[in-house]
């Protein structure tokens, strides 16, 4: 499997994701690890939109919208999740909303797990009609 682009940048996201989870441990639901991550970025410097609504478009029709939880500096998709386990399906939507964003880069944090879980999502291979708002 390629390697996580932006290296540097998932690298600092990560390193803030271990710092919340050192600080919070399991057990709130995913907003609270959303907030408090986003302190961690800010503190950081990091740009990041929270939230972020995607416009989804088929043959040049918007036809929904969806929301990235977060997304930093523009190229990074960060998915948090607060369950027992990472499953398939997190992989499909996290290609979705990438797909959506334009971005090649994402990766899903389960705060729920001793130790956080960190996962990549690979970026979908097929051509798409998504556009961002």
């Amino acid at each position: 499997m390629a390697e996580l682009g932006n290296k540097d940048l998932s690298g600092r996201v990560i390193d803030a994701a271990i710092r919340v989870h050192k600080a919070l441990g399991p057990g709130f639901i995913e907003s609270v690890y959303e907030s408090a991550l986003c302190v961690e970025l800010r503190v950081q410097g990091l740009a990041f939109e929270r939230q972020k609504a995607i416009k989804l478009f088929y043959r040049d029709t918007e036809v929904g919208e969806h929301r990235l939880d977060i997304l930093v500096e523009g190229k990074l998709l960060v998915e948090l999740k607060a369950v027992k386990a990472i499953e398939d399906i997190f992989f499909v939507i996290g290609r979705s909303q990438m797909k959506a964003a334009g971005i090649a880069d994402g990766l899903i944090l389960n705060f729920h797990t001793m130790p956080l879980t960190i996962r990549r999502i690979a970026p979908e291979q097929s051509e798409g009609s998504f556009q961002s708002s």
